[in-house]
């Protein structure tokens, strides 16, 4: 199939599945290339891709998802090795979430402030 028919079945542009392309996250098989500059796209990149849209709609990073893409390849991803990642994952989430709600409470402490003593006018003039 070429590149329309896969942008239509996993819904990235043709853009981003070249991007993907090129950043090593999809693989095509050399033989797949024609001199007209076409490519053949089959039906395990389609795998790779609707895996790669999973994967980031769980928040994981493209070099998160190539990561583990490339130690399913390598050793294959047992449970226990994505059971970390995924514990990683969370970890890192919760860390942002405790950084958002110090930045909320900052700035919620800052209007109390206001106007008597207003942090706008005392930090941006």
């Amino acid at each position: 199939m070429y590149i329309g028919e896969v942008s239509e079945r996993t819904g990235f542009t043709r853009d981003t599945i070249r991007f993907y392309e090129k950043k090593g996250l999809i693989k095509l098989d050399p033989r797949s290339r024609y001199p007209n500059n076409y490519k053949k796209y089959n039906e395990s990149v389609v795998r790779r891709l609707l895996m790669i849209r999973e994967l980031k709609e769980y928040g994981f990073t493209l070099n998160e998802i190539k990561s583990i893409l490339e130690e399913r390849e390598k050793d294959g991803l047992d449970c226990e090795s994505g059971q970390v990642k995924v514990q990683e994952k969370i970890a890192r989430i919760d860390q942002k979430i405790a950084k958002l709600r110090d930045t909320r409470r900052r700035l919620l402490i800052s209007l109390e402030d206001c106007p008597e003593n207003c942090w706008v006018e005392k930090n941006w003039k």
